[in-house]
This record gives C-alpha cells, sequence and structure tokens, in this order.
C-alpha cells in the first residue's frame, strides 16, 4: 500500500490531497510577510506552507554570485546579493516555527545545499523538499535521506531513468518519498504539463506516494491531478499578484489557494466507489422525467396487449419500457383508460 507520513499526517490514495503552499521568497525577506503568509495558508485550508533555504556563497561559484544583476525584480546590484536580500536566518524561521505551530499548519522549506539542509534538521524540520534542479545531486540527496525524514523530490526537466537514479538513491536510507510530477518552467505552458505521467509514476513506483508540483497558471490542473492519483499538490503562493519577483505572476493568491483546496475536497468526494447504483437522490427527477408504459386506448378487460396498444409517457409511476416484451400477449383483468399506467397487478 502506497503511503507516507507528513508530519503526523496519513497520505495515501485513499485521503484527501495534502495541499503545500509555496511561498518560496515571496516573502520578498520580509519577516512579517512571512507570517502573514503563514496565516494565509492556514486560513485558506493548506495542509503546510514551504519556503526555501540557501547558503548562496556555497551554493553559487563566486563568479555566478558577483555577476551583475540588473532585473526588475532585483533586490540586490549583483545575483548574490539579491539572493542574500531574500534569506532568512535562524530568528526569523524560529519566528515562522513558532506561527506555523500556533496556527497548526505544518511548516517546512526545500534545502538547496548541505548548509542549509543542516540548517534546517536543527530546526527539526518534518519533512524536506527537493527542487527539480537538485534531482540529479546524488550526494545531497543522499546526505538529507540521511536524516531520516520524508523527502518530496520535484521530477521538472527529468525523464524516467533519472528520477530512478534518484529515488534509488534515497531508498538505500528510507522509503518516505514522495514524487512529484513538475515542468519547470515559470509559469508553464498547459500543452507542457503531461498530466499523464501522473499515471506512470504510479504505476512505475507503486509503494510510493505521488503527487503534482503546479507552475501553470489557474486551479484546475491540480485537481485533474488528483483524479489521475496524485495525492500531494503544490502551488505557489502569494499574498499579491503583481508584486516585485518572478514567481507572483503564476503563483495563487489566498482566495484562489482556499479555492483549490475546496476543489480537491470536492474531487476526493467526486471520485466516488466505482460502484454503478441508483442513488436515492435519483428517485424523484427520474420519477419526473422517466417514461412508463401507458394505455394508448381505452381497454376492456379481456383485451390482450399488442405493441400497437402502448405508448410511453411520463411520470415513471408503472412498468417501465424495459418491459415492454414481458407484456405483450398478456390479457388485461380490468377496464383501463387511455394514458393511464398499466400495472403488472392489471394483468393475467
Amino acid at each position: 500500500m502506497r503511503q507516507v507520513k507528513l508530519d503526523g499526517t496519513i497520505v495515501s490514495d485513499d485521503t484527501n490531497a495534502y495541499v503545500i503552499a509555496e511561498v518560496g521568497h515571496n516573502h520578498q525577506g520580509n519577516i512579517e510577510s512571512a507570517i502573514e503568509l503563514i496565516r494565509a495558508a492556514a486560513r485558506s485550508g493548506a495542509s503546510a506552507v514551504k519556503f526555501q533555504k540557501r547558503n548562496n556563497k556555497k551554493l553559487f561559484t563566486p563568479f555566478a554570485y558577483d555577476e551583475v544583476y540588473n532585473s526588475e525584480n532585483a533586490f540586490g546590484k549583483t545575483y548574490g546579493l539579491h539572493r542574500d536580500f531574500l534569506e532568512f536566518g535562524e530568528a526569523e524561521y524560529k519566528k515562522c516555527i513558532l506561527e506555523a505551530k500556533k496556527l497548526g499548519i505544518t511548516f517546512f522549506s526545500t534545502a538547496f545545499d548541505f548548509d542549509s539542509a543542516d540548517f534546517l534538521n536543527d530546526l527539526d524540520f518534518p519533512i524536506f523538499k527537493i527542487a527539480s534542479g537538485d534531482l540529479q545531486s546524488i550526494p545531497l540527496l543522499k546526505y538529507i535521506a540521511r536524516f531520516n525524514k520524508p523527502m518530496i523530490i520535484s521530477t521538472g526537466g527529468s525523464n524516467f531513468e533519472m528520477i530512478d537514479l534518484a529515488v534509488k538513491a534515497i531508498q538505500k536510507f528510507h522509503n518516505q518519498v514522495v514524487i512529484l510530477q513538475c515542468t519547470a518552467s515559470y509559469p508553464a505552458d498547459y500543452s507542457e504539463l503531461n498530466l499523464q505521467v501522473v499515471s506512470k509514476l504510479r504505476e512505475k513506483y507503486p509503494e510510493n506516494v505521488v503527487g503534482y508540483s503546479g507552475h501553470e497558471n489557474g486551479i484546475s490542473m491540480p485537481v485533474v491531478a488528483f483524479s489521475l492519483g496524485a495525492r500531494v499538490i503544490e502551488k505557489h503562493f502569494t499574498l499579491n499578484r503583481t508584486l516585485k519577483g518572478t514567481d507572483h505572476a503564476f503563483s495563487l493568491e489566498p482566495q484562489g489557494m482556499q479555492k483549490l483546496v475546496r476543489d480537491l475536497k470536492r474531487a476526493k468526494e467526486a471520485m466516488g466507489d466505482g460502484e454503478k447504483k441508483i442513488l436515492d437522490s435519483e428517485k424523484a427527477p427520474l420519477k419526473k422525467m422517466g417514461k412508463m408504459i401507458v394505455a394508448g386506448k381505452d381497454f376492456d378487460i379481456g383485451h390482450t396487449i399488442k405493441e400497437s396498444d402502448l405508448e410511453y409517457r411520463s411520470p415513471s409511476i408503472g412498468i417501465p419500457p424495459s418491459m415492454t416484451d414481458s407484456i405483450l400477449g398478456r390479457r388485461i383483468k380490468r377496464s383501463i383508460r387511455a394514458y393511464e399506467a398499466i400495472h403488472l397487478e392489471d394483468l393475467e
């Protein structure tokens, strides 16, 4: 049975979707914004809220760190200074942890490097996320796997061979691995989402929970992914889609996240059990819309029913048309007026 426990929450084929509000750095390096994002995620009904953690000087080459950054989204003159502006340290993370605990929402982060992994583990984060760009960072995956905590891996920009290499590396330590179908485009075009991969991943990894990390606009595609078997859903989250930064434009605002959580719960209910049966709620409408066999003319006692004698009219309070053949050739036991319902007790 495919199942994983994420900070105490069991996630399996039989559960609702585990919804992650991916903040990343949409807090723009501001702790007040970060706290409000956690609160908004909790109010929306998300299962978890996630940030990203980098030690930029260890992550980037000196050339990349010092490169002049002229983007309209820049928070610093160089790319390294820009990234440093967005990073939180221990004090900020502890404030976020306390707020999340108070609200009852899981808080965790993506670790982009070894130092960040240690930082998050020292804070006793319950889950570790691996970004698509690190799917091939096998040494980092093994390092984090040694913490023996659930790992959620995104698979954007990869193929099945690369995914298998990453999963097997983690499985040497544990199999608490959630595998997310993902397209590493920002935003992703609908034609490139390839949601059928969710089904393929479920076939390939029958013991692992499969999910979907969406970078597209809107809330409908995660519901499609859920119907294909995705049970962990990650969507980027912001307070305002017009804010400065590359991720805000394709992120969900609080109302959008709330609707996504609502629709995923509805999808779970709508899936049903696969058994086709007549529901109590259908009986009255079908009685009104359905048809019954009626006399096409007045019948006297002893009349033998022929097909040309019958008509089919609503409402359905008599013999259904499907039983026509079973009453042909039988005689009437009482007088029946034209358009009156015929009942089995009326027949010899």
